[in-house]
């Protein structure tokens, strides 16, 4: 005897969520931070239409899986237009993963969970990852190898092969250089200085 399944049970759809209820950022430090890059590098893509830059936005990197996400506190994707999206679902973007990603610490943040972040981007494709904790004023970089991530020996004064910025460490901060060795700027400083 065939058992028949209601149609609202066979024919579901996975929903992929914009939303995974966190906050963007744990304090104003690093929401600054996650600002600060987000802007200045959409400011250094603004003329390139097949450059995406977003800031804390879900990517799902396999489709029909929901669970399978992650959310960079910034993220790069070339090869891709600009618009706006509820979420970056890698198959409806001609399959190509963020290249280059940021995360920015905050006191919240364990160990545990930073691992399977990194673990999760080697997997899924992203080039170059970046990991600055502002509290310590520590950076940590990763470059794709010819298999996965490897981690960058000497990050100060090193330059993304992608983006093409500078990576500064000072005494007391990260200093964020664009490819014509202008510092990145916050918004309040490009206001004042309008």
């Amino acid at each position: 005897m065939a058992i028949q399944l209601p149609l609202s049970q066979t024919n579901s759809e996975i929903v992929d969520p914009d939303s995974d209820g966190q906050p963007m950022a744990d304090n104003t430090i690093q929401f600054r931070w996650i600002t600060v890059i987000h802007y200045n590098l959409a400011w250094l893509f603004a003329d390139n239409t097949e450059v995406f830059v977003a800031g804390d936005l879900l990517w799902y990197p396999v489709e029909g899986n929901n669970k399978l996400r992650q959310a960079p506190d910034v993220m790069v994707v070339f090869g891709v237009p600009k618009g706006d999206r509820g979420s970056y679902q890698q198959w409806k973007e001609n399959n190509i993963a963020p290249q280059v990603v940021f995360e920015i610490l905050s006191p919240g943040n364990t160990p545990k969970e930073m691992e399977r972040k990194l673990l999760f981007y080697d997997r899924y494709g992203v080039e170059e990852y970046y990991l600055y904790d502002p509290q310590k004023n520590s950076l940590t970089g990763w470059l794709r190898s010819e298999l996965f991530l490897e981690r960058i020996d000497e990050i100060n004064g090193f330059v993304s092969p992608r983006l093409g910025i500078r990576f500064q460490l000072t005494t007391e901060t990260l200093m964020l250089y664009c490819p014509d060795d202008q510092p990145f700027t916050d918004y309040i400083e490009v206001r004042l200085n309008f």
